[in-house]
């Protein structure tokens, strides 16, 4: 699992999707590696908000397109 990314050393985290750990699109990866869980714990609650509230979809596509990919290790 890798560690959050900040802007700067000391800096505020940032949330981006995960290219490591990506069923989808990265979205239930990133905010694992962002909160520093595990990415299956966060992916099962995923399903259990669509399946107890389907507006949950509507929230993950949005996270898809608004959280920014992880940038490439340089």
């Amino acid at each position: 699992m890798t560690e959050p990314t900040s802007g700067s050393p000391g800096g505020p985290k940032r949330l981006y999707r995960s290219r490591d750990e990506r069923m989808i699109a990265g979205v239930c990866g990133g905010i694992a590696t962002y909160f520093g869980i595990d990415p299956t714990v966060v992916r099962l609650l995923a399903v259990a908000a669509i399946l107890l509230a389907g507006s949950a979809i509507l929230a993950y596509l949005i996270a898809w397109i608004i959280v920014p990919e992880e940038p490439l290790p340089t």
